[in-house]
């Protein structure tokens, strides 16, 4: 019960926490584009072509790729905050 209580502590500063890979690009998307998602950060299936689906695929196999999404839909997210 104890290490519950304590993992839970720890994601509600996680704010990542119930976000799904799939809706951080969609909003990613929203907000940005392709185009500018893609200058951002440089992957491939973001420049050439690009689709949810293998952007998806591509971000669930490499976990420098997904870190980047990550921490810029966390920016983002904060600087939206602040409007």
């Amino acid at each position: 019960m104890e290490q519950n209580n304590k993992e839970e502590s720890k994601q509600i500063n996680n704010p990542l926490h119930g976000v799904r890979l799939i809706d951080m690009l969609e909003y990613l998307v929203k907000e940005y584009g392709w185009n500018s998602l893609g200058a951002k950060i440089n992957i491939r299936s973001f420049n050439n072509n690009p689709s949810m689906n293998s952007s998806l695929k591509f971000l669930r196999k490499t976990d420098w790729a997904r870190k980047k999404v990550e921490d810029l839909y966390i920016r983002t997210k904060e600087r939206e905050e602040f409007k």
